[in-house]
Parts: structure tokens; C-alpha cells; sequence
């Protein structure tokens, strides 16, 4: 296996989580900026009022796009595995 192929299956593993991820941290982002652009226009600093939108924003999130991911996963899973007889040395 030489460096390039290394870095190939890096990238692509790195790739794969940011794509995994973006949905939830992209309803949390939101939430979160709207809560906040909320707090400010009414003055209320209560720091615990982002958790409960956020919480519910990221479980509504991974409702939606799970079997997206799950399909994601298992095809980058799939690719892997039927990389191996090209690795050798």
C-alpha cells in the first residue's frame, strides 16, 4: 500500500464524517443562532433556554436524514471492503 492510497482512503473517511454530521450540527447551528438573536431582542440571558430546542433540533434532524446516513455508511463500508484484494503490497 503506498502513501497515496493512504491518503485517499483518509480523505475519503474524513469526507464521510463531515458528511454524517452536517445535518445535526447544521439544525443545532440554526437553533442556536436563532435562539440567540431572540435573546438579545428580549433580554433574557438564561443559558439554559438553547438546550431543549437544540436537543430536539438535532433528534428531529437524525429522524429525517437516518437513512440517508445509514446508506452512506454502508456504501462507503461496502467500497472499503471491496478495496482490500487491491491493497496489497
Amino acid at each position: 500500500m503506498n502513501p497515496q492510497t493512504v491518503v485517499t482512503i483518509g480523505r475519503e473517511a474524513l469526507t464521510m464524517v463531515l458528511l454524517l454530521s452536517s445535518p445535526m450540527l447544521v439544525a443545532a447551528l440554526v437553533v442556536g443562532v436563532t435562539i440567540s438573536i431572540f435573546q438579545a431582542i428580549t433580554s433574557i440571558q438564561e443559558m439554559t433556554l438553547t438546550f431543549i430546542p437544540k436537543i430536539v433540533a438535532v433528534a428531529l434532524a437524525l429522524l429525517i436524514f437516518l437513512p440517508w446516513m445509514i446508506n452512506m455508511a454502508v456504501d462507503f463500508a461496502r467500497h472499503m471492503f471491496e478495496m482490500i484484494p487491491t491493497l496489497t503490497g
